[in-house]
């Protein structure tokens, strides 16, 4: 039990911060459904809505959590940065959804089309409420997860997983404007805090500068004892 414990325990943060997104997300949901704050660009009204992209956006919940999972089991040094990258903009865009109540009406009224795609978008309509939008997370995460892959020296070795990182990356960001989840300026703002997160994670390494903190302590501690 001890060996499990100290090969998985960094699943810990994980399982924490999960209760803590979904509660406060859900709380959001429930209570944000007439937001004062409405976001909208001129460049929203010339996307067209493009069914056909329900497919990379529920794509998304797959790629993040294989990313995710795969720095879990195979570098734990990647999966603390992957982690502190996504983390540190879900958090920023909870606070944000709670001081800034925000949404948008980008969303058609009634479906162009009668397909399986339509009645896909329509099931998520039904479900995500077009409230608490900025940033997009999913633009955020899709950018996180890639940057993880990308970084990563194992993978740096295999151009097809990069390559096909970055389709499926790219196809999830246009997905969120031609389904009308998002707005052009949600996905810019997005772009923003990734670069600025990619400066600190990958740049700065605060991990690694945070471990190192942490194991000096110790180091100094135990000479006390």
């Amino acid at each position: 039990m001890k060996k499990f414990y100290e090969r998985y325990k960094h699943a810990i943060p994980l399982f924490i911060y999960a209760i803590i997104y979904l509660s406060w997300f859900g709380y959001l949901e429930k209570t944000v459904k007439r937001p004062a704050n409405l976001i909208h660009m001129n460049l929203d009204d010339k996307i067209p809505f493009c069914e056909v992209f329900i497919v990379p956006y529920l794509l998304w919940f797959v790629y993040i959590s294989a990313v995710v999972l795969y720095f879990f089991f195979k570098d734990k040094q990647d999966y603390y940065r992957a982690c502190t990258f996504l983390f540190t903009g879900m958090t920023v865009f909870l606070v944000v959804s709670t001081l800034w109540p925000n949404g948008h009406h980008l969303r058609p009224a009634v479906m162009p089309r009668d397909n399986i795609f339509s009645t896909m978008v329509a099931m998520l309509y039904k479900t995500d409420t077009p409230t608490n939008l900025w940033p997009s997370i999913h633009v955020y995460n899709s950018l996180g997860a890639h940057f993880a892959v990308f970084r990563n020296e194992k993978l740096q070795r295999k151009p097809v997983v990069h390559i096909g990182s970055l389709v499926l990356c790219v196809s999830i960001i246009l997905s969120t404007m031609f389904l009308k989840q998002h707005s052009v300026f949600d996905v810019l703002t997005a772009f923003i805090m990734a670069a600025v997160m990619y400066i600190v994670v990958y740049g700065f390494d605060i991990v690694t500068i945070w471990q190192n903190h942490r194991y000096g302590v110790r180091r100094r501690r135990i000479r006390q004892v």
